[in-house]
């Protein structure tokens, strides 16, 4: 059975960093794009960022962009997202996600699309108190 476990989430304060972890299950984790995504209360899930299967640079919002770092570890299955710079904005239920695809992006679609994705974490909490 497909798992997907996230972890790290707390409470911090602005300007403070957070590392979530991810691990899967049978399947095949090195083949497929691995993705964060949040959802904050009242608001749609927000695609926050992407890496191929096989790793790369990543993709990532434009919210995020150079305060966050996507990485992958395909020999352990696992999945890391360093948040650097907090902020109350970012305070969100945070989801690790299983790709369909090797790639984020194809011309099948883009990386924040939830549709992409086939397996999904039950989510860790992020507080960021100002």
């Amino acid at each position: 059975q497909v798992q997907v476990v996230e972890s790290g989430g707390g409470s911090v304060q602005a300007g403070g960093s957070l590392r979530l972890s991810c691990t899967a299950s049978e399947f095949n984790f090195a083949g497929r794009a691995m993705a964060w995504f949040r959802q904050a209360p009242g608001k749609e899930r927000e695609g926050i960022s992407c890496i191929n299967g096989g790793g790369g640079r990543g993709d990532y919002a434009d919210s995020v962009k150079g305060r966050f770092t996507i990485s992958r570890d395909d020999a352990k299955n696992s999945l890391t997202l360093q948040m650097n710079s907090l902020k109350p904005e970012d305070a969100a239920m945070y989801y690790c996600a299983a790709g369909r695809y090797r790639y984020c992006s194809d011309s099948s679609g883009s990386w924040f699309l939830p549709p992409r994705y086939n397996y999904w974490g039950q989510g860790t909490q992020v507080t960021v108190s100002s």
